[in-house]
């Protein structure tokens, strides 16, 4: 069975879905993932009409649009190349035919190679460690929050410890969080970040705290700093909890595309990163950014923003993610 035929199938299961829970999840990224649906298919299928047989116009203007679907320039200069294979080697004549190959294609980009894994991993001995990074101003200390409620509505205990020590604000900001999701807090303005993190995590392995969420500074203009900082975090965390941090999520606003790429590749150049967590994608047509994390840093996406409500931050599932983006070129 090609991968087309299976797509059709994941477009068919969803739609018969009856349990409300996972109907509600499918509804959330059906939603969450409209203005890119509606901007790349709606282009696609222009694409279809305008041209009757397939060119090099065609091709040029396929291009255009998956480079504005925020898929990256190096991810589609691939696609590229391997459509014009298929193309010449299965004599495809036909636009129709040819969508089918795009999400094929587009399809292997996310599950050929190295299967990554978008589950959280736990620590089965202590408090499971989540250390969040990422730039200013990409939503970091709400995703923070979100998480907590998460957690907190699947009856863990959650702490949230204060590590973005300097910036103004940073700490009474995760501290409001902290009381309006009924998590505990730890953190102290103006000190050492690692100092902080290992005290707050002293007091959770104390009050036998489930979850650890960590907030960290987001400067990444003097990456030497940052590296350092982060090095010396994750010795204490180490040292605290062993195998810890389990996960180092780092948290990127979709609707900077390409940005987004590059805060991810200089991260991973300074610590180790688990995973992504894409927020405010429901707010911008540049959904196709999944797939150019995939390709061009290979790091699982393990949660995505799908609006401001507490309960829309959403564990990545990527057969939903497919079915949001390509159902109406069923």
């Amino acid at each position: 069975m090609g991968l087309f035929d299976k797509f059709k199938k994941i477009i068919s299961k969803k739609e018969k879905v009856t349990d409300i829970e996972e109907k509600e999840e499918i509804k959330n990224y059906d939603e969450g993932l409209k203005k890119t649906r509606e901007d790349f298919i709606s282009k696609l299928n222009i694409l279809g009409i305008k041209y009757t047989k397939v060119s090099e116009e065609y091709f040029e203007e396929l291009e255009s649009i998956l480079i504005m679907a925020d898929i990256g320039v190096n991810t589609v200069m691939k696609f590229m190349d391997k459509l014009r294979n298929r193309v010449k080697h299965e004599n495809i004549t036909s636009p129709e035919v040819l969508k089918e190959v795009i999400v094929d294609e587009l399809l292997i980009i996310y599950v050929e190679g190295e299967s990554l894994s978008d589950k959280i991993k736990m620590n089965e001995n202590g408090p499971t460690v989540i250390l969040m990074v990422g730039v200013n101003g990409v939503g970091k200390t709400t995703t923070i929050a979100k998480l907590a409620y998460k957690y907190v509505n699947e009856g863990k205990k959650v702490m949230l410890i204060a590590g973005d020590t300097f910036r103004a604000g940073a700490v009474a900001q995760l501290e409001i969080w902290a009381q309006r999701t009924h998590t505990e807090f730890y953190g102290k303005e103006n000190s050492d970040p690692a100092s902080v993190i290992y005290d707050g995590l002293k007091e959770a392995k104390e009050k036998n705290i489930d979850i650890v969420l960590i907030d960290t500074a987001g400067r990444l203009q003097n990456k030497v700093n940052l590296m350092k900082e982060l090095e010396k975090i994750n010795k204490v965390i180490s040292t605290h909890i062993e195998g810890a941090p389990q996960e180092t999520l780092l948290v990127i606003d979709a609707s900077t595309g390409q940005n987004g790429i590059m805060q991810a590749k200089a991260f991973k150049e300074i610590t180790n990163i688990t995973g992504i967590v894409l927020t405010k994608l429901d707010g911008t047509a540049k959904g196709g950014i999944v797939l150019a994390i995939k390709e061009e840093v290979n790091l699982p996406v393990k949660f995505i923003g799908l609006g401001e409500a507490m309960t829309d931050l959403k564990p990545f599932d990527i057969e939903n993610y497919i079915y949001g983006l390509f159902k109406d070129m069923i």
